[in-house]
């Protein structure tokens, strides 16, 4: 039985290799693992999932973990060397706008090698930027194509805008320059608006769940705005691929409030952008759209005060018409009614003259038929009288003093003058006094 030493298997295991792959090969993988050396080496391991994810989306520059609950179907361990990592790297970033990282999938140029201490490992020569951005570009068309089936994909946009739009919730990151100009435009503006931000990361691992976390905080205190303002600076088409989520995309596209998104340059759409109420290209071009739509709303009510203005004017002007006519009307009508009630008094007044003439006639005729009657009976009334008092002027002096005293009577008083009827009324000493129609008698009561 022959037997090997090791060297010499990893020796035959290092022709076989290189028989059979004497060039390099370009190879597809993802990017599981990566450190760069003190060397300005670069350290991979390259991964081959068993399975794609249902959404595939591009892990950004921070990522530290490949997605769980997927096993590798195969894996291998990748060396950039210095001089070659010191060009990749940043033809990579410039090509891209995004860095190496781990969980990018890569299209790599690889020469295989066996190494009799280290194994079998990949030589890294090139790397494809444009195949990151072509995967890319498909996983996205198969998201919209999931929101498509799921029938969320234009729910959004369905919604209308409130007015006037106002009440502004921004989703950016708090010291984001992006979100610095937003603010500064609707300042500039003049135009009063209520904004207010709630934080999330742009950038990152976090952008999906902290994006969604605070569109759930919006969407509590819905009652309170008008729409949503997602808005980020600029960047790579892989820089932005954050926002090509499905459970962001879905959360958007079912949004109570109407969605606006400000995410990239003008030459990026995101999936965010495609299931947005209104995708506009930036942060810049949000905020003019809001300026835009209240001074379009200013303008509008500028517009319905004029008319509202005019209106007035034209039913004052049309009232005044007919408040002059009526006016006209009530004045000839009060000068007909005057000249009627004039000719009536007029009437009244010469009837009443007729009436007071012929009752000044009847009175001044029955006056004179009176003036006989009544002198004949005041002259009757008259002699009555007279003969009364004749009558009266004889019983007085009937009843004279002197006439009694001329027929022998006699009238007896006390030194007082208080006429005596019965003796008693005289005490003895007092002095009596009978006057007789010649003189008068003074005595004594003895």
């Amino acid at each position: 039985m022959t037997s090997l030493t090791l060297s010499q298997l990893h020796a035959m295991v290092s022709q076989a290799l290189a028989l059979t792959f004497p060039d390099d090969c370009w190879v597809v993988a993802e990017i599981a693992e990566m450190r760069e050396g003190k060397g300005g080496h670069c350290y991979m391991e390259l991964v081959e999932k068993d399975e794609e994810p249902d959404v595939w989306t591009l892990p950004p520059p921070r990522a530290v973990h490949s997605p769980t609950g997927i096993k590798a179907k195969a894996k291998a361990k990748a060396n950039v060397w210095s001089s070659v990592w010191q060009r990749l790297k940043p033809q990579f970033h410039q090509a891209t706008g995004q860095p190496l990282c781990v969980g990018l999938k890569v299209l790599v140029k690889v020469r295989v090698t066996f190494h009799p201490q280290y194994g079998y490992s990949l030589h890294v020569k090139e790397i494809d930027p444009s195949f990151s951005i072509g995967e890319m570009t498909r996983h996205r068309q198969e998201l919209i194509r999931r929101l498509q089936r799921d029938g969320i994909i234009g729910l959004n946009r369905q919604l209308s805008l409130p007015r006037p739009l106002r009440r502004i919730a921004v989703i950016s990151a708090a010291g984001a320059a992006g979100y610095g100009d937003f603010c500064k435009q609707l300042h500039e503006s003049g135009l009063h608006f209520h904004v207010r931000l709630f934080p999330a990361a742009m950038q990152g691992t976090e952008v999906e769940a902290s994006v969604i976390d605070a569109l759930d905080t919006i969407a509590r205190q819905s009652a309170q705005w008008d729409c949503v303002a997602i808005i980020r600076g600029g960047g790579a088409a892989l820089d932005l691929s954050d926002f090509n989520a499905y459970l962001l995309a879905a959360h958007i596209a079912q949004f109570p409030l109407p969605v606006i998104t400000g995410i990239g340059h003008d030459r990026d759409e995101t999936v965010a952008d495609l299931v947005a109420h209104t995708p506009l290209k930036t942060p810049t071009a949000v905020a003019q759209f809001l300026v835009d739509a209240m001074l379009a709303e200013v303008a509008l009510l500028k517009q319905l005060a004029d008319r509202l203005q005019h209106a007035c004017l034209e039913s004052l002007h049309l009232r005044q018409r007919g408040f002059d006519a009526l006016c006209r009307r009530y004045e000839r009508a009060a000068y007909a009614f005057c000249s009627m009630q004039h000719r009536t008094l007029m009437r009244c007044l010469g009837t009443l003259r007729t009436l007071s003439t012929t009752r000044l006639k009847l009175l001044w005729q029955r006056k004179q038929n009176v003036l006989p009657a009544l002198q004949r009976h005041s002259e009757a009334r008259l002699a009555l009288q007279r003969q009364r008092l004749a009558l009266i002027e004889k019983t007085l002096q009937m009843a004279s003093p002197e006439r009694i005293l001329r027929q022998g009577f006699s009238i007896t008083t006390d030194a007082q003058g208080r006429l005596l009827r019965h003796p008693q009324e005289v005490k003895a000493g007092d002095v009596v006094i009978t006057r007789l129609l010649h003189g008068t008698i003074q005595s004594i009561k003895s």
